[in-house]
């Protein structure tokens, strides 16, 4: 795929060279023709870019923007491929924690309100495994990223290295059925802090990364990244409400 950017800053033809350089850098960038006389840059990429990380990789003394036809198009063509890591990961936690569910059904003559409650716990506990294990595959990658967005980890940095420990107790936690309320009060208190953050990146259009798979997976910030936090907070609510 190809995308046509604009670039300003360039004077002479060291910085063409600068600027191509830098952008080869980029991971996923195949080749890169820069230009300071149409300030036009052509590059081929793997796969989508962000806007972001070409900024990143030039500067502040070079100013990067899209041709936005060009870059809308593109990302409504790849939505699936960007996203599609994180949309296997629902689909197999669904399809097993389903399995499980029907089981204990065929075993134990469960109430659809008993088997709904441990299709929850169980679907929760496998979201926060899954999603603590990619995390903690390159920790300081997450915490540096997710200090970009979360109100917490702004202003306390040691709680984006905390974060992915907390998801992981409370995947144990669910799965293990321990201290239910507990359990389910951390989820909605954390999950409610976590996605105000995600609510003004998206709602200010910030072009970052999301850090709901850890710095394995370039994720956009988006309204997938809601959906994710959102669930979570209506699970931890609707079992509140039942266990009280």
């Amino acid at each position: 795929m190809k995308h046509t950017y604009k670039i300003t800053g360039m004077t002479c033809s060291s910085c063409e060279e600068k600027v191509t350089s830098s952008l080869l850098q980029v991971e996923n960038i195949t080749s890169a023709t820069v230009s300071k006389d149409t300030e036009l840059a052509i590059i081929t990429m793997k796969k989508h870019v962000p806007l972001n990380d070409l900024k990143i990789a030039l500067g502040t003394k070079y100013n990067i923007e899209t041709i936005l036809e060009d870059e809308i198009k593109e990302e409504e063509k790849s939505w699936f491929n960007t996203y599609k890591p994180i949309l296997l990961i629902f689909f197999y936690i669904i399809i097993v924690t389903s399995i499980m569910a029907i089981q204990s059904i065929k075993i134990n003559e469960m109430e659809i309100n008993q088997v709904v409650m441990k299709w929850m716990n169980h679907f929760m506990g496998g979201f926060f495994l899954v999603f603590s294990f990619f995390k903690f595959l390159d920790l300081n990658g997450f915490a540096e990223s997710y200090k970009m967005y979360d109100i917490v980890a702004k202003k306390i940095p040691f709680w984006a290295y905390l974060y992915p420990f907390i998801e992981f107790g409370l995947g144990l936690s669910f799965l293990s059925n321990i201290f239910p309320l507990l359990t389910n009060s951390i989820t909605f208190i954390v999950m409610t802090i976590s996605i105000i953050g995600v609510l003004q990146a998206v709602l200010n259009k910030k072009k970052i990364q999301c850090a709901c798979l850890g710095a394995v997976f370039n994720l956009p910030m988006s309204t997938v990244t809601i959906i994710e936090d959102a669930l979570m907070i209506v699970m931890s609510g609707f079992m509140i409400l039942a266990l009280m």
